[in-house]
């Protein structure tokens, strides 16, 4: 059974009344039925669940979605997990095709469950080094009983010995990183080492990371990557601070284990942490599923500035409001939060610098501001930052800029838009016409891309400087032959390199290979990138919001008249500015 043959056949089997009816006690109300939301606090029932159209909403906080969606956000499950879930509690056969298990894959979280249980014990059933350690950090055993602490002791092959028995080969556990093998004879990888089992969303253990509780080196030593355990893909703790995140709608992302947990100690639960200085892409997709806020905080010394403006860069395409925060006096989270406690720690995220603060500040710290040298090359780095920024939030810093640095806002817009700062879109409507090239554009599906999506595309071809704005709005191609032109611009970029057409070429099937040749050859905004790409965005600004026009009579159809008489007002009000502003944008209103 193929992804989307079971994903109908769920959406049909499950009634969606049935399936929050046994989690939200619902009442019929017409020809729909209401409920207490359960995702934010409320006395008066503003949860609305229509079984004809087997969707709900609420509207006091805007939640809604199919079955589906609605089980993934109430059991804090991703898309696989929730459909693992219903198919289970209806029998539906989901273990064909790109749905079986991966019994491999089985056996290694198996193998790891049976060495966190062995670290665990060992940890917990006498005195020992690691727990002496944990216990003079401050952690305290209900904590330590949450996380799952262990420890390896110091003998050679404490560990190897109790695999062997319970029947588990060397290759395996070499695969996974737990034994190594020299000299003829297998050991333990970790040894006198404070055990922290690393365990995915779904609760299975992939991996480990041991921090020597002694003078030995490295300092922290962790799993190698294996099929269950790649490191851009997981963050520490968040499988039992997911729920956290959700609710608090924002994620303190840290650098280490032990900050993560001596804020979860403390009473800050919404946080995770990076296997790694870096946050990767996958990663931040990831947070995305249960937050669209993010703090930073890392460490104050440069390795940690640096992993803070990556992950910036990377959270902000993927149009999440991502902050920074560096504790004071150079300690880290753990220390911190210790000697000052829960509330201390809170108001410093309130004092989190914002995508546009930090990176600024961080070219003010690096340049020599006293010299006219360097005034100029600030100017000349922050209006790169400027320029990720959207029209309204770009004039909002050109005016603080200016204030601050004694610098005219014309200077500063000039240097941001060139020349064409007061016009030239009187040539848009011939910029990226089609022209020449007509026998390979005949190979291409009429429509096949959109001039948009086209438009989009060759902007980032031809001033890579545009890759994260664009990436911004890379959601707009999906479904589309420009999604997968897109994945391989994606996979060829390198921050502060060119783009290689080659090479994001050779990426590309035939067919697409062929429409990316008819968007270089034939898509033209050479000298007009900016007015194309704010046009471009317009567009897409007009399709949102004539996507949430349909999203708003939709909810209208839902209200009750008698009991969301504020609400009714609220979404018609909404609806007639949509409106408005639709026609004003030279869209129709339907």
């Amino acid at each position: 059974m193929q992804r989307n043959t079971v994903v109908d056949e769920i959406k049909s089997r499950c009634n969606i009344v049935d399936v929050i009816g046994r989690v939200v006690p619902l009442k019929k109300s017409g020809s729909n039925y209401k409920g207490v939301c359960p995702f934010h606090s409320e006395k008066t029932p503003s949860f609305v669940v229509s079984e004809q159209k087997q969707i709900y909403t609420c509207f006091g906080c805007g939640a809604g979605g199919d079955v589906i969606e609605f089980v993934q956000r109430y059991y804090n499950l991703d898309f696989m997990q929730a459909i693992e879930k219903l198919a289970a509690e209806y029998s539906i056969d989901i273990n064909q095709g790109m749905f079986r298990r991966d019994e491999k894959k089985d056996r290694l979280y198996e193998i790891n469950r049976e060495a966190a249980s062995y670290f665990y014990e060992t940890f917990t059933s006498s005195a020992n080094a690691g727990y002496a350690y944990m216990q003079k950090r401050g952690i305290e055993p209900r904590i330590l009983k949450r996380f799952g602490i262990g420890y390896a002791d110091s003998k050679w092959d404490s560990l190897y010995q109790h695999l062997k028995r319970k029947g588990y080969d060397e290759k395996t556990l070499l695969e996974l990183g737990l034994i190594s093998y020299s000299k003829g004879k297998y050991y333990d990888k970790f040894r006198n080492r404070v055990m922290f089992p690393i365990i995915n969303t779904r609760g299975s253990v992939i991996g480990f990371g041991g921090r020597a509780v002694g003078d030995d080196s490295p300092k922290y030593l962790n799993s190698p990557e294996s099929a269950v355990f790649l490191k851009k893909n997981n963050l520490y703790g968040l499988n039992l601070t997911k729920q956290e995140i959700g609710k608090e709608n924002c994620a303190i992302l840290v650098e280490g284990y032990m900050d993560v947990i001596s804020l979860y100690q403390a009473g800050i639960k919404n946080v995770s942490a990076s296997l790694g200085t870096a946050l990767t892409e996958n990663q931040a997709a990831l947070l995305k599923r249960y937050t669209n806020k993010v703090i930073l905080s890392y460490d104050a010394d440069s390795a940690g500035r640096a992993a803070a403006l990556r992950g910036l860069d990377i959270l902000y395409a993927l149009d999440i409001n991502v902050k920074v925060l560096h504790v004071t006096d150079g300690k880290d989270p753990d220390e911190f939060v210790k000697k000052n406690g829960k509330e201390a720690f809170l108001a410093l995220t309130k004092k989190a610098l914002s995508y546009a603060d930090y990176k600024i500040e961080h070219i003010k710290r690096e340049k020599d501001l006293s010299t006219t040298d360097g005034r100029l090359e600030f100017l000349k780095e922050a209006v790169g930052v400027l320029r990720m920024l959207s029209p309204s939030g770009a004039d909002l810093y050109i005016k603080k800029i200016a204030s601050e640095m004694k610098i005219s806002e014309g200077a500063i817009r000039m240097e941001l838009y060139g020349n064409e700062v007061s016009g030239g879109m009187h040539a848009f409507s011939d910029i990226g016409r089609q022209t020449g090239s007509e026998n390979k554009s005949e190979k291409i599906k009429e429509n096949s891309v959109t001039a948009l999506e086209k438009h989009l595309i060759k902007i980032v071809l031809t001033d890579v400087s545009y890759y994260h704005k664009v990436a911004a709005y890379s959601y707009f191609f999906a479904g589309s032959p420009a999604g997968l032109i897109w994945e391989a611009i994606k996979a060829s970029y390198k921050e502060g390199e060119e783009l290689s057409v080659p090479q994001v070429r050779e990426k590309l099937e035939n067919t697409e290979q062929d429409i990316l040749d008819d968007i270089l050859e034939n898509t033209m905004v050479a000298g007009y990138e900016q007015q194309v790409y704010e046009d471009s965005i317009k567009k897409i600004e007009l399709h949102e919001l004539t996507k949430r026009e349909q999203e708003i009579k939709v909810l209208l159809s839902l209200a009750d008249e008698s009991e969301n008489g504020d609400k009714i007002r609220e979404l018609t009000e909404e609806l007639m500015e949509i409106q408005k502003m639709i026609s004003e944008q030279g869209g129709s209103q339907q």
